[in-house]
């Protein structure tokens, strides 16, 4: 899993339009485009669930009901969830236990329960006739006939309902990077299970990812009729989102049809441990030189809600909004360099030297642990880093969000290891700039002993001034570099022999038909391993969102090959961008609110529904390039001898994965028939 490539500036652009989505960065500029007040216009409907949904957890009814009648009134038009509402009100005055709340129970029973449940469904009048028994039997008493009624669960599970009806009736969806975590995570942990291999975050996603589920909506009663839905939906549905068949055909009846719409409720269905996805985020926003590092005590302050004054990094709640540009801050003091430098190192600003500290030289030496250590001031460019972020935080939710915890190599944060972070996102940005001659450089000045345990970074590198000599028109100094460089290093490693090749057919090209180096090498998928090696060298781990979405995409991976289809769904959530390290990224449409847009909707409706037929008609390779120049894998259920119809078909009957069903028509020749009438 740890070989699994990953397009880290995609989930840059995820992670950024997660926390600009989620208001977590520091931003006082107001919106400005259409786009950023739709965002505002969905955070405020997130939030607004956030309140309902606290308010129901605590027991305050009416002050529920209050915020939905002035903000979503249709809902309180829903006789059942009306009836569901008042009786947990009823519910929740006897639970208060004093004479005037008794009273006040009888007056809600009288004027408000029953009435309502005479027409909110058929059971209604039932249910209203068993929950007075509340009045005589405790809530203590966990044998009594009311003991479901009188559980504090049933607070959560009602929360849990009126905010799946209110997600998907406001359109107020997470944004896709919650959305896509929660899905990758579940088919690692399924196909873990299934393969029964251990998986390496275990202890990372049982933390994250939690087991409850928000109650599924309850469909409105002029849908119960709804015309048939294809199978192939249902059973897409099914299986991405862990649904039984029935559970898939309601949720598809919920969202009048729309599979993506229906998806995206369950996935919304399914909790987060919000404190923990906010501590890896600001973990690898501080990594990867998103954000700034703020000191712990900075956190609590904001968390706390502390006043900042008006020239303070933190802005209040009413200062922050989402902008289009993911870094514009500019603010950042840049300090004095220190003039004894070479010309690479004086990229880097370094902290003002003391009277006694030595600025004039560098010095590289080993510690215990043989990782090391760099006597020197180094940080980032000063105009990279005045583009960084502020952190935030949820310091508006400091109920349900813990204080943000600092990243496992920035607690307890030495001026040494602030250096050393300095420096790799140095290395990064250089890299990023195509200035792979610098890198070198200051990599070998740094650290003469790391190309020798890297030769593939050094060979990348390399090739990538092998390039930029190329596209100069300067072939001379571009077989230098392969003769002295690529040669060698190919020689020593038979691995390198074909990416070698491939670079030396650049010199057979016109002048004219030269690519521009940037679509001949990918330098960010470059600048992250570097990140990663050196950063470890330095004594800095990479952060374990990392860890997460490598992993999770190799298993996302592998399921697909087991299931012998493609996700219909990867394009939705950004997982094919996510895995396209060797072409050039191209963000999706920006939704606004942070969910999937329409325009990205319809582009992905075709594929969606037909994930599963298509692979009939894949039967002359198993391996094509997508259109996005990713590799797509294609296995033909043909090449097993059976044909989609028949797929569908045990997987209907037979409740079985698609996996399972394809490894039964296997055996039985691929006659649908045949399995079914055995099995039963």
């Amino acid at each position: 899993m740890d070989t699994m490539q990953v397009n880290w500036e995609a989930l840059d652009a995820l992670v950024i339009d997660f926390a600009k989505s989620e208001r977590l960065f520091a931003d006082s500029s107001p919106p400005s485009s259409p786009l950023t007040s739709s965002a505002s216009s969905s955070y405020r409907w997130r939030r607004l669930i956030c309140q309902i949904r606290r308010s129901l957890e605590f027991g305050d009814i009416d002050a529920a009901i209050d915020l939905l009648r002035v903000n979503a009134p249709v809902l309180l038009d829903d006789r059942r969830l009306l009836f569901c509402l008042q009786k947990q009100k009823f519910i929740e005055l006897l639970r208060k236990g004093t004479d005037e709340d008794r009273d006040s129970a009888i007056r809600c029973a009288r004027k408000s329960l029953a009435p309502c449940a005479l027409d909110a469904y058929p059971e209604a009048y039932e249910e209203f006739k068993h929950v007075l028994l509340a009045f005589i039997y405790d809530k203590d008493d966990e044998m009594s006939p009311v003991a479901n009624e009188w559980s504090a669960k049933r607070r959560y599970e009602i929360a849990g309902l009126i905010s799946s009806v209110l997600r998907a009736e406001l359109h107020a969806y997470d944004p896709i990077f919650s959305m896509a975590l929660r899905y990758l995570i579940s088919i690692h942990k399924g196909f873990c299970l299934r393969q029964g291999v251990s998986s390496p975050i275990s202890n990372l996603t049982e933390r994250l990812l939690l087991e409850e589920r928000d109650p599924p909506p309850r469909i409105q009663e002029n849908l119960y009729e709804a015309p048939p839905f294809d199978e192939v939906d249902i059973q897409a549905l099914a299986h991405a989102v862990e649904l039984t068949r029935q559970g898939a055909v309601e949720s598809l009846k919920f969202a009048k049809g729309d599979l993506h719409k229906a998806f995206q409720n369950e996935l919304c269905r399914i909790k987060l441990d919000i404190s923990e996805l906010d501590e890896l985020v600001h973990e690898y926003c501080v990594y990867r030189g998103i954000v700034e590092y703020v000191p712990v005590n900075h956190v609590d302050q904001l968390n706390h809600g502390s006043n900042t004054s008006p020239n303070s990094s933190f802005g209040s709640e009413n200062d922050v909004s989402v902008t289009s540009d993911p870094v514009e801050d500019s603010q950042t003091k840049t300090e004095p360099v220190c003039n004894q430098r070479s010309s690479v190192e004086a990229r880097y600003l370094c902290d003002a030297p003391a009277l006694n500290e030595d600025c004039s030289t560098s010095r590289t030496c080993k510690s215990k642990d043989n990782k090391v250590v760099v006597h020197r001031n180094h940080q980032t460019p000063s105009g990279e880093r005045g583009k960084r972020k502020r952190w935030r935080g949820r310091n508006d939710d400091s109920e349900y969000c813990r204080n943000l915890k600092s990243p496992p190599w920035c607690t307890n944060l030495s001026h040494e290891v602030d250096k050393h972070h300095e420096i790799i996102l140095g290395v990064k940005e250089f890299t990023t700039k195509g200035m792979a001659a610098e890198v070198v450089d200051e990599i070998n000045y740094l650290d003469p002993e790391f190309f020798d345990l890297n030769p593939t970074l050094l060979f990348q590198l390399k090739q990538a001034e092998f390039y930029k000599h190329i596209h100069g028109g300067d072939q001379a100094s571009a077989m230098k570099i392969a003769s002295s460089y690529l040669g060698p290093l190919a020689a020593k490693d038979s691995t390198l022999l074909k990416p070698l090749k491939e670079t030396l057919l650049a010199l057979l090209r016109p002048p004219d038909e030269q690519p521009q180096t940037a679509d001949d090498f990918r330098f960010d998928a470059l600048a992250a391993s570097l990140q990663v090696a050196v950063g470890r060298r330095l004594g800095i781990e990479e952060p374990q969102l990392m860890k997460i979405v490598r992993a999770a995409l190799y298993t996302h991976t592998e399921w697909f090959k087991l299931q012998m289809c493609r996700d219909g769904f990867e394009s939705l959530l950004w997982i094919n961008s996510l895995k396209c390290v060797g072409s050039r990224f191209r963000r999706p449409p920006p939704s606004g609110d942070g969910s999937c847009s329409s325009k990205s909707l319809n582009d992905a409706s075709g594929q969606a529904s037909s994930s599963l037929i298509t692979l009939s008609s894949c039967t002359n390779n198993n391996t094509r390039m997508g259109a996005d120049g990713c590799s797509v894998s294609r296995i033909s259920t043909v090449d097993i001898g059976c044909d989609e119809n028949a797929v569908l078909k045990v997987m209907e009957f037979l409740a079985l994965p698609r996996a399972d069903a394809i490894h039964l028509l296997a055996q039985y020749n691929g006659n649908a028939e045949t399995v079914i009438q055995q099995l039963f």
